[in-house]
């Protein structure tokens, strides 16, 4: 009898088939997990009341963007953030109905944990991961709480990453597109799209689907070019921002000086590039051939398409990046959203063992939580990250090369 307990556990932890009565039952508990945060747990005002007062401002007629400005600064953000937080400012009583605007974001996290959910059961990942997909305290915090345009961006990168393993590409890439149009972050998601384009679809339609993505950009933004485009661009689009030391959630322990200095800045970008270099090397496989061969024969139309496993394209999505915000020379706590549903994904196609993947993720989830962070914390955010980064770049091609050694035509990687 214990026998066979231990081995139908065994069997729940590890078969994906039981992921079809788990899942609703995690999006279930989850539910009533957002339900008792709403209920039992103070509401922190941090830009909520700045994001409405731009918005008013929008609402009043002004479209040029340096002059939306809220209590907290100027409006930072793209287009489609005016105008979902457009929709909030009605819907909420020109934002006065917090407790209605966190039931809204209750709900935006649960159809983002959905969307993750699908994304999991899409690749074949075990059973064991799915409750690290909702025990975040910092997530929860980020939607439900903090009322962030991060949970919007989080969302829209997940749908276009379950839009992708579908393969429905022009919807996929659109999606991606209009988060771009919420938060820049998800730039960091460029390399991958490209790679996965250009080995699913080739040179043309990748192309293509880069034009629709930049048109995406335009016809959010219309309103705002039309009256001062170069300020939109500026404002929307900021990449010389400056970095405050005390709000960095992951290079504190490298001093002030460091942090602020040119040098450091010059080098994370350094690792950055270094990093997706070495990757795209490992994200070429699946073609049969080296980087250069392959670009080699994609400009000479010689490039045959790949059919991609569900498991490697979203690896590569993910990875990419995971690899921009270990690169990040400052990471603010609400950009955990983007990280959180996905360390798991990354720890088991790492290769690593069920209990260290525990292990890492409470350690980082520790280090997230931290207020405000401190040397320890900052130094576990920046390794954790690191151990996701790498362990897929060690133990993940090694993976892809033992599963499948296509032929330049045919192949599948998982």
């Amino acid at each position: 009898m214990a026998l066979t307990a231990k081995t139908f556990a065994y069997d729940v932890l590890t078969n994906p088939r039981h992921t079809r009565w788990i899942a609703p039952l995690l999006i279930l508990g989850d539910a009533l997990l957002c339900a008792l945060v709403i209920w039992k747990i103070a509401y922190t005002e941090i830009d909520w009341t700045t994001y409405m007062q731009q918005v008013s401002l929008y609402i009043s007629g002004e479209r040029d963007y340096p002059l939306i400005k809220g209590s907290t600064g100027p409006l930072v953000y793209p287009a489609a953030h005016v105008y979902i937080y457009t929709l909030l400012y009605h819907v909420t009583d020109q934002g006065r109905d917090i407790l209605l605007g966190q039931a809204l974001f209750a709900v935006l996290y649960l159809a983002t944990l959905a969307v993750v959910v699908s994304c999991y059961r899409q690749t074949g990942a075990p059973p064991y991961l799915f409750p690290l997909l909702a025990l975040s305290k910092r997530l929860h915090s980020i939607f439900v709480l903090r009322l962030f345009n991060d949970g919007f961006a989080a969302f829209a990168m997940w749908l276009a990453i379950y839009l992708c393993l579908k393969r429905r590409w022009v919807a996929g890439i659109a999606v991606w597109s209009v988060g771009v149009a919420i938060k820049m972050t998800l730039v960091l998601l460029v390399p991958a799209i490209a790679v996965i384009t250009l080995l699913s679809l080739g040179l043309a339609r990748s192309i293509s689907l880069g034009v629709m993505a930049i048109l995406v950009q335009i016809l959010l933004a219309v309103p705002f070019l039309q009256v001062n485009a170069t300020g939109y661009l500026s404002r929307a689009f900021e990449l010389s921002r400056q970095f405050m030391f005390k709000w960095t959630v992951n290079w504190r322990f490298v001093g002030e000086e460091t942090f602020l200095s040119k040098e450091f800045s010059l080098a994370l970008l350094l690792l950055h590039i270094s990093l997706l270099a070495i990757f795209f090397t490992s994200w070429m496989k699946p073609s049969g051939t080296n980087v250069v061969r392959f670009l080699q024969d994609t400009l000479q139309g010689r490039q045959q398409t790949v059919p991609l496993s569900k498991s490697f394209t979203m690896t590569v999505m993910l990875s990419s990046m995971t690899i921009g915000l270990l690169c990040a020379r400052s990471l603010h706590y609400q950009f955990f959203a983007y990280l959180a549903w996905a360390t798991p994904f990354l720890l088991w196609r790492a290769g690593i063992h069920p209990v260290l993947v525990y292990a890492v993720w409470a350690l980082q989830e520790w280090a997230w939580n931290v207020y405000p962070s401190t040397d320890a914390s900052s130094a576990i955010v920046v390794l954790s990250l690191a151990v996701q980064v790498f362990g897929v770049l060690l133990n993940g091609s090694s993976r892809v090369e033992k599963t499948s050694r296509p032929s330049r035509s045919k192949s599948t990687v998982q």
